[in-house]
């Protein structure tokens, strides 16, 4: 056999080739290093195209059958570890299709009629970023029940709320685990708007204008789940819209359990201690005996900044590529490949940690006084009393210098001292004054009033459960 033949023998396109390529290219360009992990949707795809070409007539069924008994036995020896990957087959798609000529002979080479590899890497990535979206979604969903878990043993705890990390306003600890609920909802919800335009599928547009064998791509959609089919052939191969898209959602994942991470790291703090880390998501110093770290915590703060340099290497990758297919797109894989793994990562320590973490309840009752945080409250209740809100902005700041001078909380003030700044002061004031009386006071929708708390936990707990009996 010459060497012209061998190359045509590992390469998809070795036929107009009469030099062999030069082993530093094949190190250059091969991807099977890293898209070695789509194996298993590349042969569902494949399994799926060659049902359908059976279908149409293109195969026969004894074909068919010899085509999915080889994909499935290359299946089986990829997960035992018996399959041997090699650099001069460059992909996952050539790797699984040589394997399968040499199991099944030339029926093998009819496998990859009416598709290309760019159709075919196009549907493998949108099938696994399909299943890795199903993934976060459920891990989403744990991290979700944890926060909702510790609601009605929390319910009791009032916090301090922070803007500028200055103490703000006094809110329940479980409006708190509510609001992480939420973000975590609309990282739910782009997840599955984002897997609409990923669940579409692009097998059958072949290179990039489609192909003249009669072939059906309804059947290949339906074989795969895909809710519908890419409605133009050109834009196929070059779309990796989903990928960008699907690299946002988790970007943003990432930063809202940052902001956790941040938030817990603060807390834990000697100088805050509101909260207990469980030492088991702890590590120490090699020099200081007596440290207790929040490394789990401060890794995923730090994790989170490979997920949106992900986004950005895939914003850049493709902001410059003509249509259609450019060998730049094998680059796509590795950063959306990290960046679930990074995500899925965090989820799984997330729920635990949150599940595990105490509260402080002293340390948090003992300094709730400190930093007015029944202000605006305050304000609140002349506003109530017909005073404009400027004028009452004015009134309370000015109650909160006094307060301050005198090293006293707002309802240590004598109602003389109320009455020097605003004359229509009467001991109704004292009422409103104070943590627990600032939060009963509260009254709007969403608010932190121990009633619309209460309403949210119990329309949490039934949209869990419901999510719960769908699963």
């Amino acid at each position: 056999m010459s060497d012209t033949n061998n190359q045509e023998q590992t390469k998809a396109w070795g036929g107009v080739f009469t030099e062999n390529t030069d082993k530093r290219v094949e190190q250059f360009t091969e991807s099977i290093s890293f898209d070695n992990r789509l194996y298993e949707v590349d042969i569902l795809g494949s399994i799926a195209h060659a049902r359908m070409l059976c279908d149409v007539g293109i195969l026969s069924s004894d074909e068919f059958n010899a085509i999915e008994r080889g994909l499935l036995e290359i299946k089986s020896e990829i997960e035992s570890g018996r399959f041997e990957f090699r650099v001069e087959l460059e992909d996952i798609h050539m790797h699984v299709e040589r394997a399968l000529i040499a199991k099944i002979g030339d029926v093998g080479r009819k496998l990859h009629t009416a598709r290309s590899r760019n159709d075919q890497v196009v549907t493998d990535l949108r099938l696994w970023i399909r299943n890795e979206i199903d993934a976060v979604d459920k891990s989403l969903f744990e991290l979700q029940r944890a926060f909702v878990g510790r609601c009605d043993s929390d319910f009791d705890v009032i916090l301090p709320a922070y803007t500028h990390t200055r103490r703000a306003q006094p809110v329940l600890a479980s409006h708190v685990w509510l609001a992480y609920c939420e973000k975590f909802e609309r990282d739910r919800e782009r997840l599955q708007d984002c897997r609409k335009r990923v669940n579409v599928l692009g097998l059958g547009a072949a290179a990039l204008a489609g192909t003249s064998i009669p072939i059906d791509r309804n059947k290949t959609a339906k074989y795969l789940e895909f809710d519908s089919v890419a409605a133009n052939s050109l834009d196929v191969s070059s779309d990796r819209d989903f990928v960008l898209e699907a690299a946002f959602c988790l970007a943003e994942i990432a930063i809202h359990t940052s902001t956790l991470a941040e938030e817990w790291i603060l807390w834990s703090t000697t100088e805050f201690n509101f909260l207990k880390i469980p030492q088991a998501f702890c590590t120490g110093s090699s020099i200081m005996p007596q440290k207790v770290n929040p490394d789990v915590l401060e890794l995923i703060r730090g994790k989170t900044a490979r997920v949106i340099g992900n986004l950005q290497m895939l914003i850049v990758l493709t902001k410059g590529l003509p249509l259609a297919y450019n060998r730049d797109l094998q680059e796509d894989k590795r950063p959306i490949f990290d960046s679930f793994d990074v995500i899925k990562s965090i989820l799984s320590i997330a729920a635990p940690l949150v599940e595990g973490a105490e509260l402080n309840r002293e340390v948090i009752k003992s300094q709730l006084d400190s930093g007015y945080l029944d202000a605006t409250t305050l304000m609140e209740f002349l506003i109530l009393r017909g005073v404009p809100q400027r004028t009452a902005h004015e009134i309370v700041g000015k109650l909160v210098r006094i307060a301050m001078d005198e090293s006293v909380s707002l309802s240590e003030l004598s109602l003389q001292k109320f009455r020097s700044v605003y004359s229509e002061f009467d001991e109704d004031v004292y009422k409103i004054l104070g943590a627990n009386s600032a939060i009963n006071a509260m009254k709007s929708y969403g608010s932190t009033a121990p009633i619309q708390v209460k309403s949210q936990i119990k329309r949490w707990k039934e949209k869990l459960q419901m999510v719960e009996n769908v699963k």
